[in-house]
């Protein structure tokens, strides 16, 4: 099958090794990787701060990008995922539109759902807490929420326990925000921080040597965290876990 990789433009500058990675995964499950050069920003930033109005370039460069001919359209975040899938439009274009939406995937999602991935080459021997983006659960659905009564399940945590030798701690609040929400750590950063430092807290608690998540966005809040309180435990995306060995 043919995939267009979405690669956020956050993830493009800061974090090209997470990339790289679910490139790499992708191809390694058989599929044929098309990447569209001339991606930028999915115009997320600005409909969250209010803009949304102003999206329509972004719009219309996300649709010269992806609308070619391609079965699936997979991204490694799913919050720019997600924003993608619900507010792109383009008055001229209503039909590509429509059509690029509804062949988006958030890599995990896609691993499980369209490749049924069961089987992985992959090792990392350390101890992983997983953080469950709030976009993912309630958005996506690639999660549960644990204030359902509804049965368990996780994507990500699937295709994690198919990884040789890592150790999947267990949190009290599997599914607490991070605190990130974009533009929120921006306009009331203080609420930020200490939602970050909670779920941080949660993490030390049970011993975690690595974070691992859907959503590089999230990663990169705890990450900033991490690094103020000088701690040894590090961030890692699921990708890169998936991938390595």
């Amino acid at each position: 099958m043919k995939v267009g990789l979405f690669i956020p433009c956050y993830v493009d500058q800061f974090y090209p090794n997470v990339a790289i990675a679910t490139l790499q995964l992708l191809e390694k499950h058989g599929c044929e990787v098309v990447f569209p050069l001339k991606q930028t920003c999915c115009g997320q930033p600005m409909a969250n701060s209010g803009y949304e109005h102003l999206t329509g370039g972004c719009n219309e460069n996300f649709i010269d990008n992806f609308d070619v001919p391609v079965d699936y359209i997979v991204c490694p975040s799913g919050s720019c995922l997600l924003h993608v899938k619900e507010h792109l439009h383009a008055e001229t274009r209503h039909e590509a539109a429509k059509a690029i939406r509804g062949k988006l995937y958030e890599l995990t999602e896609f691993l499980v759902d369209v490749l049924h991935v069961k089987n992985l080459k992959a090792s990392f021997p350390h101890k992983v807490g997983v953080h469950q983006s709030c976009h993912g659960q309630r958005g996506l659905k690639i999660s549960s929420m644990t204030e359902l009564v509804a049965p368990y399940f996780s994507k990500p945590e699937s295709l994690l326990n198919l990884v040789e030798g890592i150790e999947l701690i267990e949190l009290d609040r599997k599914d607490e925000c991070c605190g990130f929400g974009g533009t929120f750590c921006v306009a009331e950063e203080a609420v930020s921080a200490k939602m970050g430092k909670d779920r941080i807290k949660d993490h030390l608690k049970h011993e975690a040597e690595f974070i691992t998540g859907a959503d590089m966005s999230c990663l990169m809040h705890l990450q900033g965290i991490l690094k103020r309180q000088g701690s040894k435990v590090e961030v890692k995306h699921i990708a890169e876990i998936l991938n390595a060995g």
